[in-house]
C-alpha cells in the first residue's frame, strides 16, 4: 500500500471509531501488513486484498485474556 492509501484508511478508521489516536504504520519486515496502533500500542493488523478487480481491507484485532483483567 502506498502512503496516500494508508492515510485514507487511517482517516476512515479515525472517523468510524471516533478516535484520533488511531494510526496506521507499515511493517518494515512484512510489506503486505499494516500495523493498527492506538497511541504506542499495536492493537491489530490490516491487510489489503484485490480479487477480480475489487479491493477490500481486513482489520484483525487481537485481545489477550490478560488485557481483560486490567480494568
Amino acid at each position: 500500500m502506498d502512503k496516500t492509501e494508508i492515510i485514507k484508511l487511517q482517516d476512515y478508521l479515525r472517523r468510524k471509531f471516533g478516535n484520533q489516536t488511531i494510526k496506521l504504520q507499515p511493517n518494515p519486515r512484512r510489506k503486505e501488513m499494516i500495523e493498527v496502533m492506538i497511541g504506542d500500542e499495536q492493537i491489530g493488523t490490516l491487510y489489503k486484498d484485490v480479487d477480480e478487480g475489487e479491493t477490500s481491507y481486513t482489520v484483525t484485532i487481537s485481545i489477550l485474556d490478560i488485557d481483560l483483567e486490567e480494568e
